[in-house]
Formats: structure tokens, C-alpha cells, sequence
């Protein structure tokens, strides 16, 4: 008789939402709703919705991020597979002719990946205020595998953060 297949452990990730582009609010509430209901993610907490400023000059216009804590039992390479899968499907459902909302895995539980197709914990989160202060509200004492801080500490060391204001409070005059 053959061995029954081994239930693969649950992690704990946590994935970045954002958008820039035309209905930026609709498309990551469109984009957390997909997450939810996708069967090997469970999403334990979402953010609130943040506004926030560019930081490449090209691309002028505020985003609206967001971060959702997940539990997975997903290996990294499928949650990468499920989160371009909804970037892509939203796209297209939305004209398809420029991508609407980005999705990033931001942290997957303790590890380190460095592959050509994925990079976790994502690379410049250290230096992003429009990441770690979503991540702060859902898991301030989260730590940087890398660095072995705190997401309250990589918060706190920021030289010159982007601005960030919860959805709703910026004011109409910026």
C-alpha cells in the first residue's frame, strides 16, 4: 500500500499589494479578494489601504498599497506562480494593454530566496516606508532574515521616507 502524501507545513508570508493605474483602490481590493479566494491561501489580516508617493520619477501618480499576512502551504515558487496569475488575470479583465496592480511577495517566513525569478525577502523593502508601514500595522515585530531586525526597526531607520498616508486623509492640495 502506498504511502500517504505528506500534508506540506503552513508559512507564514506576507504579500504587497499595489496600483497606480486608473481605479488603484478597486484593483487591490479586486486583487486581495483573488488572494482570498485562492484554496492554498488562507489570509489572516489585511491592512488598511495606504496612499502613497512615488519614488520613480516617471511614474508620478500616487499607488495605493496594502499588505496581507498569509498562511500558505504553497512553496514559494507557487505563490509567485498565484501572485502573477493575478496580476495577469486582472489585466486582462481590466483592457490588458499595461499591468494594473503589483503584487510582491515580501517576506516568506524565515527564509532567504535568491533565484533568478524570485527574490524573498524582496530587496529593497528596507528602504520602501510605502511597505513597512502596512507591514508595521499587521506585524510590527517581524524580522528581517536578513538584517535581524524588526519591521519596526527597519521602519525607524529610514533616512528619507516616501510620504504615507492612510487612504482617504491625504489632502487634495498635494
Amino acid at each position: 500500500m502506498a504511502e500517504p502524501a505528506k500534508k506540506r507545513e503552513a508559512n507564514r508570508a506576507f504579500i504587497g499589494l499595489g496600483s497606480n493605474e486608473g481605479d488603484r483602490l478597486g484593483y487591490v481590493q479586486q486583487a486581495m479578494q483573488l488572494l482570498k479566494d485562492d484554496p492554498g491561501i488562507e489570509v489572516v489580516e489585511c491592512s488598511s489601504l495606504y496612499e502613497t508617493e512615488a519614488i520613480i520619477a516617471s511614474r508620478p501618480s500616487w499607488y495605493v498599497n496594502a499588505v496581507a499576512a498569509i498562511e500558505t502551504d504553497l512553496i514559494p515558487k507557487e505563490l509567485l506562480g498565484v501572485c502573477k496569475e493575478i496580476e495577469d488575470r486582472l489585466t486582462a479583465l481590466h483592457g490588458g494593454k499595461r499591468k494594473i496592480v503589483d503584487l510582491d511577495i515580501l517576506f516568506f517566513s524565515d527564509q532567504i530566496i535568491d533565484t533568478s525569478y524570485l527574490k524573498v525577502p524582496h530587496p529593497s523593502l528596507h528602504k520602501r516606508a510605502y511597505a513597512l508601514v502596512p507591514l508595521l500595522e499587521v506585524s510590527p515585530d517581524w524580522v528581517h532574515p536578513s538584517f535581524n531586525k524588526t519591521v519596526s526597526e527597519l521602519h525607524e531607520e529610514l533616512p528619507e521616507p516616501e510620504l504615507v498616508y492612510l487612504y482617504g486623509t491625504r489632502g487634495s492640495d498635494f
